[in-house]
């Protein structure tokens, strides 16, 4: 019975311990895109099966890291399947200890969304979008970042 009780306290533990991901769609992009404040939003768009999206997250989450103290705010989005939330995406993040807030969009038309992000999108990813609407910062890249390349885009849009 000991063994048992700590054993579902473990399991509880766990589970709190993940981060919550909440569903987003296609609407809720208007909170960072016609934010009008200072803070520059990095949006990268990601899925658990995309080889050059899981290399590049260490990236991120550095940024995430070095600028915690500033107004940069750095939002994963997972693009993976609906069905693989919960198995797949959760555990994923729980296991790699990511700390950047992550979301999962769930829009049944990617084209919806992907065109709205940017017109050139052909949506592939990984894919990121630096913005800053008070600012007039805008840039989206349709291929994985090196920590160097994106600290020095942030760079060249921070006061």
């Amino acid at each position: 019975m000991r063994h048992f009780f700590l054993f579902f306290l473990l399991i509880l533990t766990l589970s709190l311990s993940a981060q919550e991901i909440p569903i987003i769609q296609k609407e809720d992009f208007k909170q960072w895109l016609e934010a009008d404040n200072d803070t520059l939003y990095v949006l990268n768009f990601w899925a658990t099966w995309c080889g050059p999206c899981v290399a590049e997250l260490p990236a991120f989450e550095k940024i995430h890291e070095r600028y915690a103290d500033q107004k940069v705010k750095v939002i994963l989005i997972s693009t993976d399947f609906r069905r693989n939330l919960d198995t797949q995406v959760k555990r994923f993040v729980r296991r790699k200890k990511l700390q950047s807030q992550v979301m999962f969009i769930n829009e049944p038309n990617p084209n919806d969304w992907i065109n709205w992000i940017d017109p050139d999108w052909t949506g592939a990813i990984p894919a990121t979008l630096i913005i800053s609407k008070r600012n007039g910062h805008r840039f989206f890249i349709e291929k994985a970042m090196t920590f160097n390349q994106l600290e020095e885009k942030i760079r060249t849009f921070l006061p």
